[in-house]
């Protein structure tokens, strides 16, 4: 409990105390009604306290008719026609749903900062004389540091010496703990379960992941989703509208059928002014979103803003990557076709050329090659995005990439047919050879493919710059509808507005891509989805979701967690509504009273929050 609402909470316990007291007073003497007066008016004063302290705020604010001015009011009001312990009663009343909503919040919250707030207190770190214990702040780029068994990784870095088991729950939600050697990243946040290693600092403690993951999580909560700002304007409306209403109660039935019968109808009009109040709306929704944005983090899953949550439920049409996110990522050299010198040869070439490369390509030729790489060999290296990498190797000069590589190098080669991807390999503009390298469809992807289908009736597109028969044969695997081959980044994008311009308001197109070189059209899409974007700067910016773990069925998770924080939402905008209308009717008949109009309200308020409550605990 935060000092403020220990503050908040024994105020209101002396003002229930006072309140109690003059009760007693009054049924176990004969009091004057100036006392009585004064002594219930104390009790109201006090309990009310933090009530008339926000209404001064948004006074102050402009903000005239919100629910703090509509329950002054029709307390003050019961007060005016002697109703004093019933006036005070009302106060109390609400200011209980005030202190649980509070309460509720911080707690939302509170479970938010516990899950990501996982940054160890101190770092240890290897010098010439030995080790020393510092703050993780003070740590520098390609300092060693030192985990030992049980402590959390401080700064994201790479392993250079030990094995050991990371439990990666905190950072990923991945429940296995993942092996990690000499040459293996790992990121801040993750607890070393065995052995202790010694690994070099990539990132300052300010730029590593778990530093980023906490700062887009607290300003997720910021974001406002379309329900809150409907809730804000219809307030804007309602509450006005319900104020004459109440006006007209008071006034008119005196005036007519029920002549001079003044001091039932505003007591009538006061109750119609305390159900009036929008509590449960306003409360209960920014709770419900809260705990969304919690249960999805919980699942290694950051949602930068309730907006997000909230448009995820309407996606209807999903656009993805083929490298990286449909398919592993994970490349392997199959075949290599020489047009000129010897496969070793050919491989050296390639391996050489690609070394300053990061992409998965990359990799795998290198891994082919499995030899020792020269950089000084290697000079003047030029990356043409969507096309390949070209560079001086021994003096010479290729390039390395696919066929559209080729062409604009006027290379004379015909292009080959195959269900993999091919790199090109050519000296100036005369060709040397190919490399077929395949890639394997993701765990689960084809699962993950038909719960869209059939749960969100989505329609399925791939882009991709791979070869078409490469590209066709994976979107003819996973059942996509629409699959697109031999794009560059700006056709990727092109694509894109073409599927976006056929929504209407209440659909919604999410793009999921690796993060780095899908970054223009994850921003451009209505809802960015980086997978397996763990320690990538440029998909945190990119992205509006952030899949720490390289996992498809994350994505299912995200839209059912979404659904089910629309589904609290619009059960308790459906059950406020109802119950506010039942009240209303029966209160104009006279079968309510203002004590048990304000039991009802306050009780639709605590249903109302505690419903919202239960999607935090969702996929607990």
């Amino acid at each position: 409990m935060t000092e403020q609402l220990k503050k908040q909470s024994l105020i209101y316990g002396v003002g229930v105390a006072i309140y109690v007291a003059a009760l007693v007073a009054s049924s176990c003497y004969t009091l004057n009604d100036e006392l009585k007066f004064v002594w219930f008016l104390i009790a109201y004063l006090v309990v009310g306290f933090d009530v008339f302290k926000k209404l001064c705020d948004r006074l102050m604010e402009c903000k005239l008719l919100t629910e703090y001015t509509l329950i002054t009011v029709a307390t003050i009001g019961a007060f005016g026609i002697g109703r004093y312990a019933e006036g005070v009663l009302v106060m109390i009343l609400f200011e209980l749903g005030v202190i649980f909503e509070t309460y509720s919040t911080a707690r939302a919250k509170r479970s938010i900062e516990e899950m990501i707030d996982i940054r160890p207190s101190y770092a240890i770190r290897k010098t010439e004389n030995g080790e020393e214990q510092v703050d993780p702040v003070d740590l520098q780029i390609a300092d060693t540091i030192v985990i030992k068994p049980g402590e959390r990784v401080p700064v994201d870095g790479v392993l250079e010496a030990g094995t050991t088991l990371l439990d990666m729950k905190a950072v990923t939600g991945e429940s296995m703990p993942k092996r990690v050697s000499p040459g293996d990243k790992i990121y801040s946040g993750c607890i070393n379960l065995s052995g202790a290693v010694e690994a070099k600092v990539l990132k300052v403690y300010h730029d590593s992941t778990v530093a980023q993951i906490m700062e887009l999580v607290e300003e997720a909560q910021n974001k406002k989703a379309e329900s809150e700002g409907f809730v804000t304007k219809f307030s804007r409306i309602y509450t006005p509208a319900m104020v004459t209403f109440a006006l007209f109660v008071m006034i008119y039935p005196p005036l007519t059928f029920s002549y001079h019968n003044w001091n039932t109808w505003i007591y009538r009009g006061l109750i119609f002014l305390i159900v009036a109040c929008p509590t449960a709306l306003i409360m209960s929704i920014p709770i419900a979103f809260l705990g969304g944005i919690a249960s999805a983090a919980r699942q290694g899953i950051v949602i930068k803003g309730a907006n997000y949550l909230e448009d995820l439920s309407k996606a209807d049409t999903f656009v993805f990557d083929k490298t990286g996110t449909l398919t592993e990522g994970e490349f392997s050299v199959q075949d290599v076709y020489v047009e000129k010198g010897s496969k070793e040869e050919l491989l050296k070439i390639a391996a050489h050329i690609e070394s300053y490369s990061n992409h998965p390509i990359a990799q795998s030729l290198l891994n082919a090659y499995n030899g020792e790489i020269d950089k000084d060999l290697v000079t003047d290296i030029k990356q043409i995005p969507g096309y390949g990498i070209s560079g001086n190797y021994d003096g010479k000069r290729y390039h390395v990439g696919n066929y559209r590589l080729m062409e604009n190098y006027n290379v004379d080669v015909e292009e080959y047919e195959s269900l993999g991807t091919v790199v090109y390999v050519s000296e100036e503009n005369e060709f040397v050879g190919a490399i077929l390298i395949e890639d394997a469809i993701k765990y689960r992807a084809k699962w993950t493919m038909k719960y869209l289908k059939d749960k969100c009736k989505a329609v399925l597109v791939m882009l991709t710059g791979d070869t078409k028969a490469a590209g066709y044969a994976v979107a003819k695997e996973l059942h996509m509808d629409y699959a697109y081959t031999d794009l560059l980044p700006s056709d990727k994008l092109e694509q894109l507005e073409d599927f976006l311009t056929i929504q209407d308001d209440m659909e919604k197109l999410v793009c999921v891509g690796d993060g780095v070189n899908d970054a223009p059209i994850l921003t451009r899409a209505d809802i960015g989805i980086a997978m397996g974007a763990l320690g990538s700067a440029l998909a945190i910016e990119a992205a509006d979701v952030i899949l720490l773990e390289d996992e498809l069925p994350k994505i299912v998770d995200a839209i059912r967690i979404s659904k089910e924080t629309l589904r609290v939402v619009n059960q308790n905008i459906a059950f406020a509504i109802a119950v506010k209308v039942i009240i209303v009717l029966l209160a104009l008949v006279g079968y309510f009273g203002m004590w048990e109009a304000i039991v009802a309200e306050v009780g639709v308020v605590f249903a109302a929050i505690l419903n919202a409550l239960y999607v935090v605990k969702y996929y607990a």
